[in-house]
């Protein structure tokens, strides 16, 4: 079990590195061609074509509106694995409502925090798609309370209360997804914190606290 759990970090990390990395070459890709926008604008205002200056900037707009980072917690790792999820979150028609704030350095190391939230999100991720696109809602908030990282993720489900084997709810998704909630619940006991899950009809939440002190 450790060997697996071991592999499955190693695994959902690097998964994580590539939706970070893919996010940043796409901004990184806008402002190569930033040179290149400026040019066809001047292009159009030399020739007083203002309505073209006008259609250019609104395709400019919605193009760098597909690649603006959508949360700034005020922790660079928790930015870049929220906005890639919520990007990835957005490809499957699935809408997002976060609320995140970190206004201090937490204590809580980056591979830490990488686990639990992708884990969180990617569960999340899994039961949405299974909704039509209309139901399909994903809530996050953190923030501090007090000494402590509070962290809550809710997604509606099939209509269906999830089963308890022990202390965790039973997977819908086979290994991978268990190994998940073994890995943040391993997580967040070696940091001394608190978690709790809870499965109504329609909702599944989790919420977290993890001390930073």
């Amino acid at each position: 079990m450790d060997r697996q759990i071991a592999s499955y970090q190693q695994e959902l990390i690097e998964t994580h590195y590539r939706e970070v990395d893919n996010m940043y070459r796409q901004i990184r890709g806008w402002r190569h061609d930033y040179r290149n926008h400026i040019q066809t604008m001047k292009a159009y205002a030399a020739a007083g074509d203002w309505e073209a200056i006008r259609h250019y900037l609104d395709l400019l707009d919605e193009d760098l509106t597909t690649v603006d980072t959508v949360i700034k917690t005020g922790n660079p790792m928790t930015d870049a694995i929220l906005n890639s999820k919520i990007s990835l979150a957005k490809s499957k028609e699935i809408r997002v409502v976060a609320d995140a704030h970190i206004p201090v350095r937490l204590k809580s190391s980056e591979i830490d925090l990488c686990c639990i939230l992708g884990n969180l999100f990617d569960n999340a991720i899994e039961a949405s798609v299974k909704l039509p696109r209309e139901e399909r809602v994903i809530r996050v908030y953190m923030d501090m309370r007090g000494t402590q990282l509070y962290i809550s993720f809710t997604n509606f489900t099939a209509g269906k209360k999830m089963k308890k084997e022990g202390k965790r709810f039973r997977s819908t998704k086979g290994e991978g997804h268990g190994l998940g909630m073994v890995r943040i619940d391993a997580i967040v006991e070696r940091l001394e914190g608190y978690i709790s899950r809870n499965s109504e009809d329609g909702a599944f939440t989790t919420e977290i606290l993890l001390p930073q002190v």
